[in-house]
């Protein structure tokens, strides 16, 4: 069955209990996720782990940022029945909502977006609510897949994909389709010339991306951004 962007959290509630286990034989996965997460520089204690799923980049949150006040949110129930299961200090909540309805919550200090935006039916609205629940001045981290500018790195994450990937969800959930329509999505998403376009025109200043290492190089990405303070200087979104 082919998953569309809407389909997406359904489909990771189905592949929740196995989903740690298949993330852990992924090499450099959770350390990338803690450089992210150390190249986000919040401007105060309130941080935003928007698709937090079971707790991976949560983790890396707190690694980076020990002393943060970290709300993790998800559109995924049993995604978040994982998390919460494990131990976390007093200063982390979990949070069962939608991106859209996140208004409330805000303004933070930081966030923090792993593998979310390639998922976003509307990938552009998303990033302007993301700019909008940021505090004026501070910095999003977006962690993502991004592979329409090099053949090579195309080429590098089919042949992961259809080797790795896919057999290896396929044994532990009994389907592959999770899988596939990662692979596709990946495929089908922004180069990151692209993406970093989309948080300008978002409202993002200072938008860049930095590189991962290992095999992800070129594949796995950190797109930084921040939200302009009109009171504080370098207030252009050039």
């Amino acid at each position: 069955m082919r998953i569309e962007p809407t389909g997406v959290p359904r489909a990771f509630d189905d592949h929740a209990p196995s989903y740690d286990t298949l993330v852990g034989r992924n090499p450099g996965y959770h350390e990338h996720l803690r450089r992210s997460a150390e190249r986000l520089r919040p401007t105060g204690p309130r941080l935003l782990d928007l698709g937090c799923g079971t707790g991976a980049s949560t983790a890396a949150l707190l690694a980076a940022h020990p002393d943060a006040e970290i709300t993790a949110v998800d559109g995924s129930a049993e995604m978040l029945a994982v998390a919460r299961g494990k131990r976390w200090p007093d200063r982390v909540r979990f949070v069962h909502s939608r991106l859209e309805e996140l208004e409330e919550q805000g303004p933070f200090d930081g966030i923090l977006a792993a593998y979310l935006v390639r998922n976003l039916a509307d990938r552009d609205g998303g990033l302007r609510a993301i700019h909008d629940l940021l505090a004026p001045g501070a910095p999003v981290a977006v962690h993502e897949y991004s592979v329409a500018d090099s053949l090579r790195a195309r080429a590098v994450w089919t042949a992961v994909s259809w080797g790795v990937i896919i057999p290896m969800g396929r044994r532990a959930t009994g389907s592959a389709d999770l899988y596939r329509y990662l692979w596709r999505s990946v495929l089908d998403f922004d180069g990151a010339a692209a993406l970093s376009a989309r948080m300008r025109s978002a409202g993002f200043a200072d938008a860049r991306v930095e590189p991962m290492t290992g095999w992800q190089r070129g594949i796995v990405h950190t797109f930084l951004g921040r939200r302009v303070d009109p009171g504080g200087p370098g207030s252009s979104s050039g």
